[in-house]
């Protein structure tokens, strides 16, 4: 279609505003910028961009189209040793595209200034300072590393991100994890084209906008001598931001990527001259018929010749009768997570192919659950898939593919859903990987029909603990310990255990609490039966947990298990507070009196809770003859509060530390 029948008239509903343009250039640094010694706002700031401007705007060739092009300028103040890092950079690029060329990033204008002597001295990079690397089938980055920089160094670059997806811009971010002085982001968008745009985080950028003409010049592929010259009408847009301060990651937190300050765009309609209206508003059915009829995912998905026979054995009964179709789930579970292991690559398109991988025992996410479910129905039970967004990839949004980057299996058994994902060696049915406890999932069928997961647990994860101890005269405490972990409690347990052997494992143990001495541990179902609890026990004493003076003793109620230190210190909290899964821990503790020792005094029994009950504390205490019985627990009955809720919850912990610190007092009879 020429250029000509595309261009639109368009009067734009936008309040007209001067775009007033800051002074903001590369290769000019100033002498100031490299005698400052530490940022004026943050003086604990190791770095500082002190400007962060980009610019998106179109391009057009009747070959390929549109691209959109982005024009990055950055400028850094290194002012210490821990900010050297920052003088290497790296970005991201596109390459998995069906039918386009791939993106492309290019670097230019790199230099580093220092102060010598008096005399600001440039360093330029050269081409060993840049580099391009594949991380996946569909990604590939951009990086640089800037010369000769060092403490008081001022470095600065630019780069330009081509693409021919216009379905989208790149986010631009305004916050980074040091400060950032000034950040500007502009786009030049043709009147035939409107896009949304979403503004991520807990700040707002000043926004201006204006119509002005625009143009394109582009060459005519049937006379190259001759250039085609197009006027047109254009939403030019600009969001600035100052002093933007460093985005720090707080206590229980999911992913600090979720409360970046940054912007993105997506494409809503085109109207373009003479055509009608074109949606481009995505919907979950449209996502699920796209992703379904890639190669590499529903074709994928209806394969299952390659493991007949192996299904066949699974399913062999021992005795005569018909396995249920629980009992069918959790065979063909436990076979393909204990065959299969995953290459730590997330995807929900696979790359080598279910046939190839189940031969290797090797895949990504994709491979592996996509082997599951073709196992599971050909056994006669109906599974999906349910794309996922994991914790470190972000919060799915809006419907688009691309929000997601990972995939789990859904089977419905008895009328009820049950989540499966056999990458990790340790989950079970409905527990699954902690990465992958990421809000919601979008269940899709072939059909193009989909459903939205909660991933999050509605029942809580204990931990069971029984303690019984014996306090000697002179204030020793010995005794045994029992502890059972369920649900996401028990992957939690068995993924660290996994990875430090026990010695290590024990010496941790024993400097975490306080400096307890342990032996004759045992653990029991580490990894035979993960639907069930894992318990580990062991022998103990202490002599840090009991004090003696002038006759008496003062003992821990909850001995080693006693909070001393506020987990939540902040003034003000930005972001939510996150724990992962709902928890319940409950303490069952018995501790024998030494002879000649009678009671003066016990923690008296108290129940404290938040207005919503999201987070209670209770313990009860009691004398039986010459035993002290406690029965203490914690309840987090949530998993994720918004940011309001953090003075409730400090005051809350406040309290409940303050009642574990109560101490028992031992007297002399």
């Amino acid at each position: 279609m020429n250029i000509k029948q595309l261009v639109a008239i368009v009067c734009f509903a936008f309040s007209f505003t001067n775009l007033n343009a800051q002074n903001f250039e590369l290769g000019k640094v100033s002498v100031f910028e490299l005698k400052e010694k530490y940022h004026p706002k943050d003086t604990t700031a190791v770095a500082a961009i002190l400007y962060n401007k980009a610019k998106t705007f179109f391009k057009y060739d009747e070959k390929v189209g549109f691209t959109i092009h982005t024009e990055f300028q950055i400028r850094i103040k290194i002012y210490k040793k821990e900010g050297l890092s920052w003088a290497s950079f790296q970005t991201p690029y596109y390459v998995g595209y069906e039918g386009s060329n791939d993106d492309s990033v290019r670097f230019s204008n790199a230099i580093t200034y220092n102060l010598e002597n008096g005399a600001v001295v440039k360093t330029k990079l050269n081409s060993e300072g840049s580099f391009n690397t594949k991380v996946n089938e569909y990604w590939k980055e951009a990086s640089i590393t800037l010369p000769n920089v060092k403490v008081g160094s001022v470095i600065e670059f630019k780069y330009i991100l081509k693409s021919e997806n216009i379905v989208k811009f790149p986010r631009f971010d305004f916050q980074y994890e040091i400060p950032v002085n000034y950040s500007e982001y502009s786009t030049e968008i043709p009147g035939f084209f409107i896009y949304q745009a979403i503004v991520n985080g807990f700040l707002q950028p000043k926004t201006e906008q204006k119509v002005d003409l625009g143009s394109f010049n582009y060459a005519n592929k049937n006379d190259p001598t001759r250039s085609k010259f197009v006027n047109f009408q254009q939403l030019i847009s600009k969001y600035s931001a100052y002093d933007i301060p460093a985005l720090k990651s707080e206590p229980f937190i999911d992913n600090l990527q979720n409360y970046r300050f940054s912007i993105k765009h997506e494409l809503e309609k085109t109207q373009f001259y003479e055509q009608p209206v074109k949606d481009y508003a995505v919907t979950w059915a449209g996502v699920a018929k796209t992703i379904f009829e890639n190669k590499d995912f529903g074709k994928e998905l209806d394969q299952g010749l390659y493991f007949l026979n192996d299904l066949k054995a699974i399913l062999k009964s021992e005795e005569s009768g018909t396995k249920t179709a629980s009992e069918k789930l959790l065979l063909i579970f436990k076979f393909v997570q204990q065959k299969m292991n995953w290459n730590k690559e997330n995807s929900y398109y696979t790359d080598k192919g279910v046939k190839e991988g189940y031969s290797n025992k090797v895949g990504n996410s994709a491979e592996i659950n996509f082997i599951l479910i073709n196992m599971l129905k050909l056994a006669g039970i109906n599974a999906n898939p349910v794309l996922v967004s994991t914790r470190e990839y972000g919060v799915p949004e809006y419907p688009n593919r691309t929000v997601f980057n990972y995939v789990i299996a859904v089977a419905e058994v008895e009328g009820k859903q049950i989540l499966l994902d056999a990458t990790n060696k340790y989950t079970s049915p409905n527990v699954l990987p902690l990465n992958v406890l990421n809000w919601k999932g979008r269940l899709i069928r072939k059909d193009g029909t989909s459903q939205e997961i909660n991933l999050v647990p509605e029942l809580p994860s204990k931990k069971n603990y029984n303690i019984l101890a014996t306090i000697n005269p002179e204030g020793k405490v010995t005794g045994k310990f029992r502890v059972q972990y369920t649900m996401y409690e028990a992957l939690n347990f068995r993924e660290k255990f996994s990875k430090l052997n026990e010695e290590s494992y024990l010496e941790k143990l024993e400097n975490d609490w306080n400096g307890i001495e342990i032996s004759d541990y045992s653990i029991e179902n580490k990894d035979a039966d993960l639907e069930k609890p894992v318990t580990e026990s062991f022998t103990f004493a202490t002599a840090n947990h009991c004090e003696i003076i002038a006759g008496k003793m003062f003992v821990n109620p909850m001995l080693f298990f006693t909070l001393n230190k506020n987990p939540f210190v902040q003034e003000q909290r930005q972001m939510p507070i996150y724990f992962g899964y709902p928890k319940h821990n409950k303490y069952s503790i018995n501790i024998d009196i030494p002879e000649g020792y009678g009671v003066e005094s016990l923690p008296k029994a108290m129940k404290i809770a938040t207005v919503g009950k999201e987070v209670v504390f209770s313990i009860n205490t009691s004398l039986v003859g010459n035993k002290i019985q406690l029965v203490i627990s914690e309840e987090i009955n949530g998993v994720i509060f918004n940011a309001n809720f953090y003075n409730e919850l400090k005051e809350f912990y406040q309290k409940m530390i303050e009642k574990q610190n109560e101490k028992i007092v031992l007297i002399k009879i």
